[in-house]
């Protein structure tokens, strides 16, 4: 994602854009999931049924300190993918600032940096903008136990227990963010609450158990067949270069290009088939 095209200053700003907005455009689309209801309308947050447990890990902050989730344990976390030269992602950062000094005592959150420069270069980032949460740099060890992570900014929501409880991709809704985490430290809350399967939107794997696809209108497709046609579209691969396959990649990623198209083909040969 880093920049890598230094012909001129113009064309290097094209490049970047180019390079990183598989990263951040589809966050600005994906907002809307998380938007605020209409006037007069209760809003909902959706949790986990089963939340996933973090494996345990460890990683250094700006300043060469360690960090693990052990420390936090019986607060909740938010774990916070993002990079300097990610648009939405500085957009959230005043809200997260907010977040994190309102619930000082209830909250830890953490900024996983995607950044490829130096890490005096995210530090001084760090403090022109007052974050006054932990910022690590990203490792393989923290995209191991934070899999899934295919656009920026992406946000892990962590029960008190360290379990994957929410995970959003794209720019936070400040206020469903509060909501979430007040609901998940144990404080009242004006928003109902759900318990939600995990059909891919946490870990990609459990896309084999959704019965609904982004885009797709599976209607179309006799009930006796739909577990067939599940079955299709979580084998074949999408061709963005996610490397994921078409159900995951809708799942993951509703606003992409590729694998609508692809997905919807299937459908059509299915719909086809006498």
């Amino acid at each position: 994602m880093k920049p890598l095209y230094r012909l001129s200053l113009g064309i290097a700003v094209v490049a970047t854009v180019a390079a990183s907005s598989s990263w951040y455009l589809r966050g600005i689309s994906v907002r809307a999931a998380g938007a605020q209801p209409a006037s007069g309308q209760a809003r909902t947050i959706r949790f986990l049924r089963d939340p996933v447990p973090v494996p345990s890990f460890t990683a250094r902050d700006l300043e060469g300190r360690t960090v693990a989730p052990e420390r936090w344990r019986g607060k909740v976390t938010l774990v916070n993918f993002w990079a300097t030269w990610c648009p939405p992602c500085r957009a959230e950062i005043p809200d997260l600032i907010a977040l994190q000094a309102k619930y000082r005592d209830q909250l830890q959150i953490i900024g996983v940096s995607q950044d490829e420069g130096s890490v005096e270069s995210v530090r001084r980032f760090a403090e022109e903008h007052k974050i006054n949460y932990v910022v690590v740099m990203a490792t393989p060890e923290l995209q191991k136990s934070f899999p899934g992570v295919f656009g920026l900014p992406t946000t892990f929501l962590l029960d008190r227990d360290a379990r994957i409880a929410q995970k959003h991709i794209g720019l936070l809704n400040p206020t469903v963010t509060e909501d979430e985490v007040r609901a998940l430290a144990g404080l009242s809350v004006n928003a109902g609450i759900e318990s939600v399967q995990d059909t891919g939107q946490v870990r990609l794997e459990n896309a084999a158990h959704a019965t609904e696809i982004p885009g797709l209108d599976l209607r179309q497709v006799p009930l006796g067949r739909r577990a067939e046609l599940l079955q299709k579209l979580n084998a074949d691969q999408c061709t963005c270069g996610c490397r994921l396959t078409l159900a995951q990649c809708r799942i993951n990623d509703p606003s992409c290009t590729v694998s609508l198209p692809l997905a919807l083909e299937v459908v059509r040969q299915f719909v086809a088939k006498p």
